[in-house]
Order: C-alpha cells, then structure tokens, then sequence
C-alpha cells in the first residue's frame, strides 16, 4: 500500500511527541543531534517522508530515546 504524501510518519509524529515532552525546541535538537535545522522541520513535517538511518540515530541520541521507541 502505498503511502500518501501528506501522510506524516509514524517516526516523524514520535519525535515530534518526545521532543515536545522534553521541552527541546527544534533549534536545541538540530544542534543536540548536530542535524540541520531544516531538516529536523522537514522530518517532523513529513516533507522527508524517509529520513537516513544516521539521521535518525543522531535524532535517537539527542533526544536519549532508543531507535525502538521512535520507530513504534
């Protein structure tokens, strides 16, 4: 089944979710997970539907979560 593109990633909602709960603004995380900023607003925005493995490793580390819990 194909994805619709202005469907938002399940990984995306999850950062998005932890993010907010730990008060880090998209600004501290892109520097935390040493990710461009405008990539952390595409991410969470759906606009990159797939983002890298490394990506989203940084993005797990800053935020001290495992990969796990963003992909559930």
């Amino acid at each position: 089944m194909a994805t619709r593109l202005n469907e938002i990633p399940k990984i995306a909602k999850n950062i998005k979710k932890i993010r907010k709960k730990k008060d880090i603004s998209q600004d501290k995380l892109s520097k935390l997970a040493e990710v461009a900023y405008n990539t952390i607003i595409k991410i969470e925005s759906g606009a990159i539907q797939n983002p890298t493995i490394e990506t989203v490793l940084k993005i797990a580390r800053a935020l001290d979560v495992s990969l796990d819990k963003l992909a559930k």
